[in-house]
């Protein structure tokens, strides 16, 4: 049975429905199916998480990471509600996580958010210890990542490794790995590209 095939859909937008025939789409295989979903929440997903984190860089990779995890689990969504709002929720939890960890002075911890549709979310961080819930979240964050990465050409794999687990700078990455910083810059680039085609996923692509 399709996703949604027994749900009332009357009171979807014609976006909302049409998301949900991409993602039966893509549980059946096809593989424009993820590109379209991605094609369309990408930026949006992007400048939620900048507006987040203030910095290019990790709203960057915290986009790859929610676009990860959400077509990694996309058979455990159901159409209760819009597909945007869920996956919006999966990046924002996400950030959530990394901005407890990193301990970021970023925006109020009491404003609220907005997507593209101008739906409002609220960010509650309650406190900045780590619980056992967010541990097995950052757990499963990694083997999602760690999965991904080990598809990858083995020349940026260990960058992107120092990026995403060690989680170092860009110039710390320079230092430990004895590259120029334009040179780990570009190579960290377009290994998130190789990322993201990845992830999309597109077969024949690498």
């Amino acid at each position: 049975m399709e996703i949604g095939s027994t749900l009332d859909q009357s009171n979807f937008s014609p976006r909302a429905k049409e998301d949900i025939e991409f993602v039966n789409a893509a549980l059946s295989g096809d593989q424009k199916a993820f590109a379209k979903l991605m094609s369309r929440y990408k930026d949006s997903i992007y400048f939620l998480l900048l507006k987040m984190v203030h910095n290019e860089d990790d709203a960057n990779d915290l986009t790859i990471e929610a676009f990860g995890k959400a077509f990694s689990n996309l058979v455990k969504y159901t159409p209760d509600f819009a597909f945007s709002t869920w996956l919006y929720k999966i990046a924002l939890n996400n950030c959530i996580d990394f901005i407890r960890k990193k301990k970021l002075e970023t925006m109020s911890l009491h404003d609220s958010v907005e997507n593209e549709k101008g739906e409002s979310y609220y960010i509650d961080i309650q406190s900045t210890n780590p619980d056992p819930e967010e541990n097995y979240v950052r757990e499963q964050r990694n083997k999602i990542l760690r999965d991904v990465i080990e598809k990858i050409n083995p020349k940026y794999r260990t960058l992107i490794e120092l990026r995403f687990f060690d989680e170092l700078s860009y110039e710390e990455i320079a230092e430990k790995t004895k590259l120029p910083l334009g040179t780990v810059k570009a190579q960290l680039f377009r290994a998130k590209n190789l990322l993201y085609q990845i992830l999309l996923p597109q077969q024949g692509r690498m």
